[in-house]
């Protein structure tokens, strides 16, 4: 094979990786622009969106559920320095959540919406106390708080909810905020004022509609649930998955997640427990998934606290690490994961260094591209031999014409005798394509890069070029490039395929982060000089490069 044409399908193949995932879906949902005020009017009056599921398929005892239509239930705000929440009393169910430190479009001053309690994008984070003696086992509890808004002024914020009823069970669920932080820890302190002994579990899901949005089909990014388990570390479950098949899986620790681009919202029980992940559909629209926790048993006239972690934010790695095993994953690199992962973390140094993520990207790419020079060498090097021999494949073409046969053993012959790999080419490509992949999906999935300001008129990295000035400089340079590379095929269907590639790419270019084709300018700069500088040495000792 030619080594001009094996670069040709990899160079489509690339293309082809990224139209192959268009079936995941894009960037999540957009957010509802609403005002916590008109959230909680909208909690309000679709009270039965907002809290009317619990977990259906774990054991028959709380497979009835059904919300009481109460008029006394309502709408308790939270403001953290992080999240603006709305719980509702009915369950005591979030059914709202907004990110207070990530605004909606840069510079604005609405913050990003990560639950919704109604309409099309509908989005919520439930818990509760089912099983045998269960308070939410037949219908959700009806709440009490003492306040209707609450606001941290320190380092920490408690907001009880507490509920008794009429089996002599008294539930105080308590929701706790620490500065500078998006994770809720969620307890329950049940006391058993019985003569019976009390049998119940906790549990918490992530509700959400199964609507897929829009946007560019060749930058996919998942948007679905996830579990964990102790043999899975992570393990996408798309809403296909949860139509086709329940989720059921008992394990040690664990976790369960609802996925979008840049953010992840997660119910993490307690890690040293056994629990049971599930998920179900509902009204044909809605995604669940959750976990049940191990049955807490509750002698007579004891008091039990039962507790959660609900997290509702960014993917940021270093966090989510330490909440849970795996839960990091989330960010999600693919099935080059791990090369991606040490990829960051230089990307991290860099950034902590030069203070602009925009900076660090152009140095990450210098110094990835600088590594694999010699790479690069052996590519360039077996490319020159190739151009070199083509007056002699012309002439070969000559002399056999049609008859492939005898062209391919002559090819084959002029190869063994000029000392020329016509794969050499395109292999040093194929070691370097896992490494560019890898940054390409962490330029691709860092939630740092939201909104993160270069130069001049590049203010947001995670956005297209508005005045599309670099992806004209990364298709010149994709010409250039092309201009370098031998061309030996002889097929004018396969030349101008290869002409036209570089517009193709440039095409795509238009749509994709500037972040992403900042790396990709500064990869082919640096290809290009690094070819120029192979050349002249190649020129130097006496080798034909033309």
């Amino acid at each position: 094979m030619e080594s001009q044409r094996s670069f040709l399908l990899i160079g489509l193949a690339m293309v082809s990786f990224l139209l192959w995932q268009q079936w995941q879906i894009d960037y999540g949902p957009k957010p509802i622009e609403q005002t916590p005020s008109s959230l909680a009017q909208s909690a309000l009056t679709d009270g039965s969106e907002a809290s009317s599921d619990a977990p259906q398929i774990i054991n028959p005892e709380i497979s009835g559920f059904n919300a009481p239509t109460n008029a006394n239930s309502k709408i308790i705000s939270v403001v953290t320095d992080t999240l603006i929440l709305s719980i509702d009393t009915r369950g005591g169910d979030i059914v709202s959540a907004n990110l207070a430190d990530f605004p909606l479009t840069q510079g604005s001053s609405e913050t990003y919406s990560l639950l919704r309690p109604s309409g099309e994008h509908l989005f919520i984070a439930q818990s509760g106390l089912v099983g045998r003696d269960g308070i939410d086992s037949k219908s959700r509890a009806i709440y009490s708080a003492e306040k209707e808004n609450y606001v941290l002024e320190g380092e920490t914020l408690s907001v009880p909810l507490t509920y008794t009823n009429e089996d002599g069970l008294t539930v105080t669920k308590n929701f706790t905020f620490t500065r500078d932080s998006h994770q809720v820890d969620v307890s329950f302190v049940i006391t058993n004022n019985s003569s019976n002994v009390k049998q119940l579990q906790q549990f918490g899901q992530l509700k959400q509609s199964m609507v897929e949005n829009g946007g560019s089909m060749f930058m996919p990014t998942y948007r679905g649930a996830a579990y964990s388990t102790e043999e899975e570390r992570y393990e996408k479950y798309s809403y296909d998955d949860i139509s086709d098949k329940n989720l059921n899986k008992t394990t040690k620790a664990g976790w369960a997640a609802m996925i979008e681009h840049y953010f992840v919202s997660a119910w993490v029980p307690p890690q040293d427990q056994t629990n049971t992940l599930f998920s179900a559909v509902r009204q044909n629209t809605n995604a669940l998934i959750g976990f049940t926790g191990q049955a807490t048993v509750i002698q007579p006239g004891e008091t039990t606290q039962i507790s959660s972690i609900l997290y509702l934010g960014p993917k940021d790695q270093d966090t989510l690490e330490k909440i849970a095993r795996g839960l990091d994953l989330t960010v999600d690199y693919g099935f080059l994961w791990m090369i991606s992962k040490y990829l960051f973390w230089l990307l991290q140094i860099i950034h902590s260094v030069v203070g602009n993520w925009g900076y660090a990207i152009v140095i990450i790419t210098i110094i990835v591209k600088g590594s694999m020079y010699w790479l690069t060498k052996k590519q360039y090097e077996s490319m020159a031999k190739m151009r070199a021999l083509k007056p002699k494949m012309d002439a070969l073409k000559e002399r056999y014409g049609d008859d492939r046969q005898k062209m391919q053993q002559g090819m084959m012959e002029l190869y063994k005798k000029d000392k020329v790999n016509p794969m050499g080419g395109c292999l040093p490509l194929l070691f370097q394509m896992p490494i560019f992949l890898a940054l390409y999906w962490v330029l691709l999935e860092s939630v740092e890069l939201r909104h993160a300001d270069f130069i001049f008129w590049i203010t947001d990295l995670s956005a297209k070029d508005p005045f599309f000035v670099l992806p004209i400089l990364t298709g010149v340079t994709m010409y250039l490039l092309q201009k370098l590379q031998p061309m030996t095929m002889t097929d004018p269907m396969q030349q101008k395929i290869m002409q036209f590639m570089p517009v193709a790419m440039s095409l795509f270019f238009f749509i994709f982060p500037a972040g992403l084709v900042l790396y990709w300018l500064i990869s082919n700069i640096i290809t290009l000089v690094q070819a120029k500088f192979i050349y002249a040495s190649m020129e130097k000792r006496g080798l034909q490069t033309k």
